[in-house]
């Protein structure tokens, strides 16, 4: 029954988190913002850090059709589950569709559509496996609502686990269709 009080209150922090972040900027439209949280130096189109991130990736991973994911964080948080953030980027030449394996195969989370479900976390010291958190509807509790990506194009995303063990902190993550790689959790 905690857990589920647990779970509740987190869907309601993510949920108070994306409006608060869906309702800010306002104001008059006329006017330019003096800078740009999209920018780059250099003119470059690539992805700038989400707060949390460096800017260097602690792994990448290629998958399909130029695909290549970055993960840029791992944190360990203190409601017992970590966020791993990074960015899914079209490193091809052509347009390429999110292929719906990286959403896994559960039907709960397949339901809900287009999402990055299919993630895992293996913490090998312990011999266990992490899925992606779910919300009391049975959303994944992860980016969603994507489907392809322009060349260059980059998607930022989260992803959020159970927390393994307060000794563990170096995981392997995986995606279906992507190559595994090891990530550090930090906090």
């Amino acid at each position: 029954m905690s857990l589920r009080r647990g779970m509740t209150a987190l869907t309601v922090a993510v949920g108070l988190a994306v409006g608060v972040a869906a309702c800010g900027g306002g104001g008059d439209d006329d006017t330019k913002p003096k800078t740009s949280a999209s920018a780059s130096k250099g003119g470059d189109s690539k992805p700038t850090a989400q707060e949390g991130q460096s800017d260097a990736p602690m792994a990448e991973m290629k998958g399909p059709n130029g695909l290549l994911l970055q993960v840029t964080s791992a944190q360990r948080d203190p409601g017992g589950f970590v966020t791993v953030n990074g960015n899914l980027k079209n490193d091809g030449a052509q347009r390429v569709t999110v292929p719906a394996g990286v959403r896994g195969d559960e039907t709960e989370i397949v339901r809900h559509g287009m999402s990055l479900g299919g993630a895992t976390l293996v913490d090998s010291k312990e011999k266990k496996r992490y899925y992606v958190l779910r919300d009391t509807d049975g959303r994944p509790l992860t980016t969603t609502g994507f489907s392809s990506l322009k060349p260059g194009e980059s998607l930022s995303f989260f992803i959020q686990f159970p927390a393994p063990p307060d000794g563990t902190t170096e995981v392997t993550f995986q995606l279906p269709m992507f190559a595994s790689a090891a990530i550090q959790i930090s906090g």
